[in-house]
């Protein structure tokens, strides 16, 4: 028989951080970097831990040069050629990296089958069009919740993969106990993003695209096979120069957060969170 779950499920939309107090006189003040030793393969990573999503139009090697300057990663695309790779040096931990999935269980097994880093998300994304085509998904932020939970207990480590669309939901992913963020459709548009800009009604626009879209999968697989659908969309998004104002936002909204909550420390964020249920995150007068 089908089984229904009824406790409350919550996405990022749904919660605000409820400040505290704090000792913080200014937002310089706040350290964002961190440093990890992965359970399995003992490796060690120090930096701040928000990754470039593995998509060929923002995971590329050009963005990888400048997140590398703000101590950041790039989880780099699979579709670059060996010549290519050899004209480039990476700068990542070698650690294994398993998912995607959204229940503790799964992060537990595929902790103790080895992997490292575990990828928390099915469906959040901005150009993913899973929880259309097939019914399945998780709302992002309790699978943060739950998973960090599972994972933290084993001693891995997990990141949040998608549905962060401001620099507020980069700090909710973190106090939900995430210990990486992955954005993908943030670091759209920019000059390090592949594809060429283009002029659509006066305005400059970049395609970005869902890896299982219909635009990845001719691009790379000749098509969709007749045994599966699309689960991706393709959009325009306006061109927005380069990528160094959207880092440094980022960057400086999830330093606000740390003081409005009083963590002197990216790494205290989530023993200093409170999350508060809402019906609205902002005004929407000038929207």
């Amino acid at each position: 028989m089908p089984r229904v779950d009824a406790d409350l499920k919550l996405d990022f939309k749904d919660v605000l951080l409820r400040p505290k107090r704090s000792s913080l006189k200014s937002r310089s003040e706040v350290d964002l970097m961190r440093t990890f030793t992965f359970r399995n393969s003992k490796q060690t990573y120090t930096g701040i831990p928000i990754i470039v999503a593995n998509m060929d139009t923002v995971g590329t090697f050009e963005m990888a040069v400048v997140m590398a300057k703000h101590a950041m990663f790039t989880a780099i695309h699979k579709h670059y050629s060996l010549e290519e790779w050899k004209l480039f040096a990476a700068s990542h931990p070698e650690c294994l990296e398993a998912g995607n999935v959204v229940t503790g269980e799964m992060v537990e097994e595929l902790i103790l089958s080895g992997a490292d880093i575990i990828k928390v998300g099915i469906g959040p994304g901005s150009v993913c069009t899973t929880r259309v085509k097939t019914g399945v998904g998780y709302p992002q932020l309790s699978a943060v919740i739950e998973c960090a939970d599972s994972a933290h207990g084993l001693k891995g480590h997990i990141i949040s993969d998608g549905g962060c669309s401001c620099p507020g939901d980069v700090a909710k992913a973190f106090g939900a106990g995430a210990d990486f963020v992955m954005l993908g459709g943030m670091f759209a548009g920019h000059d390090q993003c592949a594809g060429e800009i283009m002029e659509k009604n006066g305005k400059k626009v970049k395609l970005f695209y869902g890896m299982s879209s219909d635009t990845a999968m001719r691009k790379y697989a000749g098509g969709v096979a007749e045994y599966r659908a699309s689960e991706g969309r393709t959009v325009e998004v306006p061109y927005r120069g380069d990528v160094e104002l959207t880092i440094l936002d980022i960057l400086g909204g999830l330093r606000s957060t740390c003081t409005y909550v009083g963590a002197a420390k990216l790494k205290e964020l989530s023993r200093r969170t409170t999350f508060i249920r809402v019906t609205q995150q902002h005004s929407q007068v000038f929207s």
